[in-house]
């Protein structure tokens, strides 16, 4: 605890004023035309980090804690719940043989790991017991949600897959806190554009805030999880094959309906609808 944050947290990169903005005088040399186009690209790969560090944040399906240990050793965040589906931690360890060390990062800075947490079926996290209680977290993170190999009839999956992101958005909704926010990333292209996850959130009462691209890089240690746990070839390594972390992804910024107009930033433009809100590349 009583890390401090080093680098802001900036979900839009801002431009510098003034640069490429004067036009050239008559009889100037073309060398200031080279330099303009060089300083926006280096912005613009700039990644987006969705929470702060004093934000309260739920991790839905951390799989080998790896994503949570970097929040906390990474970028400082001082609150920060983490939870699996396995039962015990014998269980994760038998999945993830790497995973205590990870375990031991988050609980040094005094967040902490929550087993046997269905996101279909978990029970919201409030301030108070009853029905007066209000939700307490102001970032629910559910990283690469997937049911695992239930069949391998790709229409069967994609149901599956949008039956689970359903009752986990029912699920999630009452733990957020007023202004909080529902991030879940998936892997770009087929078979995940087919779960239409911005019309599912939508018919759950969630807003499609923003998008943008998941850049692992920015989480110093961490390791895409399989659902089946770690993959070893028949010489007993691990670590080679798929990396899910090389592929590319999309992060979705999720908002109630009735606080997304509340946190928007005002503006004279029209405001796009769901299916045009707006995404970072």
């Amino acid at each position: 605890m009583g890390k401090r944050r080093k680098v802001l947290h900036t979900a839009h990169p801002a431009h510098k004023a003034g640069v490429g903005s004067q036009k050239p005088q008559k009889g100037a040399q073309s060398k200031p035309q080279k330099q303009k186009q060089k300083k926006p690209q280096s912005q613009h790969d700039e990644p987006t980090i969705p929470f702060a560090p004093e934000d309260k944040i739920l991790l839905i399906g951390d799989g080998d804690l790896s994503f949570a240990a970097s929040l906390v050793e990474h970028h400082y965040c001082a609150d920060v719940t983490a939870t699996v589906l396995e039962k015990s931690l014998e269980e994760l360890v038998e999945k993830y043989p790497h995973v205590p060390d990870n375990i031991a990062k988050i609980e040094a800075e005094g967040s902490k790991v929550l087993y046997n947490i269905d996101a279909t079926k978990m029970a919201p996290f409030l301030d108070k017991k009853g029905k007066d209680g209000t939700g307490i977290m102001d970032r629910i993170i559910f990283n690469f949600p997937h049911v695992g190999g239930k069949s391998t009839d790709v229409n069967r999956q994609v149901r599956y897959n949008q039956e689970l992101l359903v009752e986990f958005f029912k699920r999630a909704m009452p733990s957020l806190a007023p202004g909080g926010s529902i991030i879940v990333t998936l892997f770009e292209g087929e078979p995940y554009t087919l779960w239409n996850i911005r019309d599912l959130a939508r018919h759950s009462g969630l807003q499609v805030e923003r998008s943008f691209k998941f850049q692992a890089s920015a989480y110093p240690g961490y390791h895409h999880a399989r659902t089946l746990g770690v993959v070893k070839s028949k010489s007993g390594e691990t670590g080679g094959g798929w990396k899910g972390e090389d592929r590319a992804a999309r992060s979705y910024v999720f908002v109630r309906k009735d606080d997304e107009d509340r946190l928007a930033p005002r503006s004279s433009k029209k405001r796009p609808r769901d299916d045009e809100s707006s995404d970072d590349d």
